[in-house]
């Protein structure tokens, strides 16, 4: 169990003054049996017109803002939380018994709930071929047992890719991670998600803060895979860090599709263009 205390502050500045079309923020952390949310405030400048928080088909809190409809060159957006984390053992469960080894023969109502997590990351149905083949090899070494095959394959990205900061963009195929073994930790989120959906295993990107190094102020946003498990619900991997999430990871926001996590989702209104930059500061102390 641990308490955290976090100020994160992103501005994004323009090269030139400019209109906000509506923006989407998913900066809330969740509330749920791992994890309660004490405190929390939002900070916006410009001061938007309206607000309006909601809840989304994967059970995430999303706010929704409007801007006024006037020019200025900066946007800043500022969350101070209090949350308390509970899971200091990731594996007090017992699985199904029909779920203890792959592939999962799943009923035929949980296979249909199941069904958008199971799909391949592009959204074609198909899983990445590179994935398939690594996840075969991981099958024949864990000998098919489950969880077996999740901790090999944590192990599996976290000894053999290089991990690279990219602020930035979009994750990179799980195919180009692991080809070129070296990547962001949504980038290994992806690869480790792709590779269970290879060997039908029910997976979602999960977008958050970790813990990280106490003797470091260097925090970023981090990402991770949750695996839905029968019998023991959906449990946390860190393919970065080669941990199973406990009580060291605070989640914001989990989707089955990583473009859904995104912490802020924005435009300037039609017909504009200018340049930006993006600074941040982001401030977790444990207590």
């Amino acid at each position: 169990m641990a308490k955290f205390q976090i100020s994160h502050s992103l501005t994004y500045t323009y090269d030139c003054p400019v209109h906000f079309a509506p923006h989407t923020l998913r900066l809330r952390p969740r509330s749920d049996a791992t994890q309660t949310l004490h405190q929390f405030s939002l900070s916006i400048s410009p001061t938007p017109q309206q607000i309006s928080d909601s809840i989304d088909l994967d059970g995430n809190v999303t706010t929704k803002v409007w801007f006024a409809d006037s020019a200025t060159p900066q946007l800043t957006l500022q969350t101070l939380i209090q949350v308390e984390t509970f899971l200091t053992n990731p594996f007090t469960y017992i699985l199904e018994p029909w779920a203890v080894r792959l592939p999962i023969d799943y009923p035929s109502s949980l296979q249909h709930q199941l069904q958008p997590y199971l799909t391949g990351h592009a959204g074609t149905g198909q899983v990445d071929a590179v994935a398939q083949q690594l996840a075969q090899e991981l099958w024949l070494a864990s000998d098919g047992q489950t969880t077996m095959f999740l901790s090999l394959l944590n192990q599996k990205i976290y000894q053999t890719c290089q991990y690279t900061l990219r602020e930035t963009g979009d994750p990179f195929p799980a195919g180009l991670t692991w080809t070129q073994q070296c990547g962001s930790c949504r980038d290994f989120t992806v690869l480790f998600m792709e590779v269970c959906r290879a060997i039908g295993l029910a997976a979602r990107f999960v977008s958050g803060y970790q813990e990280g190094d106490p003797d470091s102020s260097d925090r970023h946003l981090h990402a991770w895979a949750e695996v839905y498990l029968p019998g023991a619900g959906w449990r946390g991997y860190d393919p970065t860090q080669g941990l199973a999430v406990a009580d060291g990871h605070i989640a914001l926001v989990a989707s089955p599709f990583a473009q859904y996590t995104t912490p802020v989702l924005g435009a300037l209104k039609a017909g504009a263009t200018a340049q930006s930059t993006l600074t941040y500061q982001l401030l977790l102390q444990k207590f």
